[in-house]
């Protein structure tokens, strides 16, 4: 098993370590590495491989986190004999150092590639395809998101047939206590319940356009009733928020306990791959 160190050991222990369901369970896959590198599926495989040692979960990744882990190796930064396609928490480490080598800190150093920097690190290696942006900040409700999560939660409003109203927004460090720092970067969304008729039907809606997302009582923590949503595959998004969606792919609540998923059963997909479907 691979050391876990820093940020990402907290990460790790946030989700719960390993185990639970997963959607597969293959070897890390040993094909060439890609010469056109499919950003979406790296971005999964970075936000979900760690929760899975030695495992690649995201199904076609492999060759194109190879790609990218031959271009860190390259540079130093990635021991050779862990170029093996799975997006772990070596693989991680050794992208957040990528990125403070290019003078980022704090968030935007997390080891969770991001376009500018993928496209950076595979300059003469690789290109890009499939690439994820999640726009400039803007408002709605008077919260602070990005315009990919924008447009995700209005597809759910249009999608469930109710009005969203949001009650927290992302990039709110040192904001609700109770938040765990989930809202620190992009992605993260809570929600009012007080206005819906069919609050399951919201959470629903939500997932199926891309969010891990969950209806939150009073009795689970110290908190108002709400819907507490995650955009997956954010490249914002902060290592507390990534390790709820890790919980999410494991079939778990994102919460300290870690316990069995109450929420509606749907396919997990990204914002881009409900908009393709």
């Amino acid at each position: 098993m691979r050391k876990l160190t820093g940020a990402v050991a907290a990460l790790a222990v946030l989700a719960g370590g390993v185990g639970g369901a997963a959607l597969a369970n293959a070897e890390p896959e040993q094909a060439t590495a890609a010469k056109t590198v499919n950003m979406e599926l790296v971005i999964k495989a970075a936000m979900w491989d760690p929760y899975k040692p030695n495992q690649t979960i995201v199904p076609g990744a492999g060759p194109h986190v190879k790609a990218v882990e031959q271009a860190l190796a390259a540079k130093g930064f990635l021991a050779k004999k862990y170029v093996d396609g799975h997006f772990g928490t070596t693989t991680v480490n050794a992208y957040a150092k990528y990125q403070r080598s290019l003078g980022y800190t704090g968030l935007d150093a997390s080891g969770l590639p991001g376009k500018g920097s993928l496209a950076k690190l595979g300059k003469g290696r690789y290109t890009l395809s499939r690439t994820i942006s999640v726009g400039a900040k803007t408002t709605m409700d008077g919260k602070t998101i990005n315009k990919r999560t924008a447009a995700m939660i209005k597809a759910a409003e249009k999608k469930s047939g109710q009005n969203i109203v949001l009650t927290q927004g992302s990039y709110n460090p040192g904001g609700v206590g109770a938040s765990g720092g989930t809202h620190d970067g992009g992605g993260v969304v809570d929600i009012s319940v007080t206005n819906l008729s069919n609050k399951t039907a919201v959470v629903k809606a939500l997932r199926q356009v891309g969010f891990a997302a969950w209806y939150r009582s009073p009795d689970q923590g110290n908190w108002a009733a709400h819907i507490h949503a995650v955009a997956i595959s954010d490249t914002d998004m902060s290592p507390q928020a990534q390790a709820q969606v890790g919980d999410y792919f494991l079939g778990r609540n994102g919460l300290a306990n870690h316990g069995k998923d109450d929420g509606p059963k749907v396919k997990k997909v990204t914002w881009e791959e409900y908009q393709r479907s």
